[in-house]
Parts: C-alpha cells; sequence; structure tokens
C-alpha cells in the first residue's frame, strides 16, 4: 500500500521537513489557501516528490476530518506533519487559541485515530512555550488531556485571563508540547510515535511578519543576545523533523525539542533574563 505523508501548513519548516521523510512515499500537501498549497506542492513535485493538494482550515473539525478522509484515501498514512499556525503580530488572542491550540489539539485527535503501525508524527511548537512561566500540575494536565471540544472553554484561556496576542501565543505552544506528551501514550497504542519541535527565530515569512511587526525590536535582542548570534533555517529545523520521524528517533516520542540557538537560556539566565 501507497505510504502518505501529510503536511499541514505549506511553509518553509513543514517543505524542509517534508523534503526529508518523503521519498518514495505520497505527499498530501494542505493548506488554508490553494495557492500556498500549489506553490509548494510544485516546488516538491519538481524535486521528485509524488505529491497532492487539499484545503484545510485546523480550526475546524469537519475540515480536518475531510483531511483525514482525503489521506486515507490516498495510502496508509504514516507521517504527519503539523505546521500550521499563526504568530502573536498575524491574530487577536482567539484566534490564536483557536487555530494554535484547539486546531493542533484537533489535528493530533483525528490523525492519531488512522495514523499507522511505525508511523510518525511532529508538530511544530515555539520557543515562546518555553518563555511562559510555570503551570501548575492542574493547568498543565487540562491543557494535555482536556477533549479537544471543551479546550477553548477552560478557565484559564477565557479572555479576562488571556489578554495579549503574545501570552496567548506562548499557552498554546505550552499546551502542544503538552498536548502531544499525553497523545503520545494514545499514539502509541497504535505502535506510532509523536514529538514536537519547538524553533526559535526560523527565517520563514512568519518570522519576517515578527521582526517587522510591533515587536520586531525586541526579536532582534534575542538574536543579539542568543549563542548562535543568528536566526535559524527552515533546513536545520528539517534536520531534527527527519531525525524525529525516522528510524533513527525510534526510542523518542512524546518529547519536546527546542531548538532556538540559545535565546531560551538567554532570557532565563542570560542577558535576556527580565529584571528581579
Amino acid at each position: 500500500m501507497t505510504q502518505v505523508v501529510v503536511v499541514i501548513g505549506a511553509g518553509s519548516i513543514g517543505q524542509a521537513i517534508a523534503r526529508r521523510v518523503s521519498a518514495g512515499k505520497h505527499v498530501l500537501l494542505a493548506d488554508l489557501r490553494q495557492e500556498g498549497a500549489d506553490a509548494a506542492a510544485k516546488v516538491l513535485a519538481d524535486a521528485g516528490f509524488e505529491v497532492s493538494t487539499a484545503v484545510v482550515d485546523v480550526s475546524s473539525r469537519a475540515s480536518v476530518h475531510a483531511l483525514v478522509e482525503a489521506a486515507t484515501a490516498l495510502g496508509s498514512v504514516t507521517g504527519l506533519i503539523h505546521a500550521a499556525g499563526v504568530s502573536p503580530s498575524q491574530a487577536s488572542p482567539a484566534t490564536i487559541l483557536k487555530v494554535d491550540l484547539y486546531g493542533t489539539a484537533l489535528v493530533l485527535e483525528e490523525f492519531g485515530n488512522v495514523i499507522a503501525e511505525g508511523g510518525a508524527g511532529v508538530v511544530i511548537a515555539s520557543q515562546s512555550g518555553h518563555r511562559l512561566p510555570a503551570l501548575s500540575p492542574e493547568q498543565n494536565t487540562a491543557l494535555a488531556t482536556t477533549p479537544t471540544e471543551d479546550l477553548l472553554a477552560l478557565p484559564m484561556l477565557q479572555p479576562e485571563q488571556v489578554k495579549d496576542s503574545l501570552h496567548a501565543y506562548q499557552l498554546s505552544k505550552r499546551g502542544n508540547s503538552l498536548r502531544v506528551m499525553a497523545e503520545a501514550v494514545r499514539w502509541g497504542k497504535r505502535g506510532a510515535r509523536v514529538n514536537t519541535i519547538s524553533p526559535g527565530i526560523i527565517f520563514t515569512p512568519l518570522a519576517r511578519d515578527e521582526l517587522t511587526g510591533p515587536r520586531g525590536e525586541g526579536y532582534r535582542r534575542m538574536i543579539e543576545a542568543s549563542s548562535a548570534k543568528r536566526g535559524g533555517t527552515p533546513d536545520e529545523v528539517g534536520n531534527v523533523g527527519a531525525l524525529l520521524m525516522g528510524p533513527d528517533g525510534g526510542f523518542i516520542t512524546g518529547s519536546d525539542f527546542l531548538m532556538d540557538g540559545g535565546v531560551t537560556a538567554a532570557y532565563w539566565y542570560g542577558e535576556l533574563a527580565p529584571a528581579k
């Protein structure tokens, strides 16, 4: 049977991982916009990959379920790369929670129902989740295990608690890694694995929006204060994604991999540390 790798989010990070894990497999490339999916599909097809496209809104259960049906009609789903999302400069707190938090939970639930034995998934989270102060054990459990359709009703996620887009983003990305840890248990019963990658500033169109947006000065300071003193590239994220989805990562599941050039280290223990 044909092996299918589903890529949600047609941006450069999703493509970079797909190029490393999809040789000889069918890539189903899904994006919110057909033109985005088509442009990415042409690049992959010209590089020798078998590709088809779909439109998906990850904040809609019906839309995600339709993508699952399209994927399973093509073959056995052995890979999931979830790289769709919105950034703090692109959306309101409510939209960020619906797309980045609820949408990720929905994708993990729906594809966790069909992922093949031996399959693997990667969710792209963010360094932002590592800069949120520690949550209580009860809050961690709620983000990890609350039924998907009840997730946005949690008291900690209400407008009076989440008043700005950055806070919504940090909560969503922390929630992604917690959700993946819990889902790894369920995926494991199907013989499959799933992990998160938490990239720092990776030079993508989304990062350019942030660097030229209202938080641009802060982003530039993060780069200057980091050990690497530069942003990352999609290919570097692709290398980690390939490890996590391939045979060399067979003992890794339910884990989160922070790769940010040392920005989070500088935030907690270096030049970027908040004044005490």
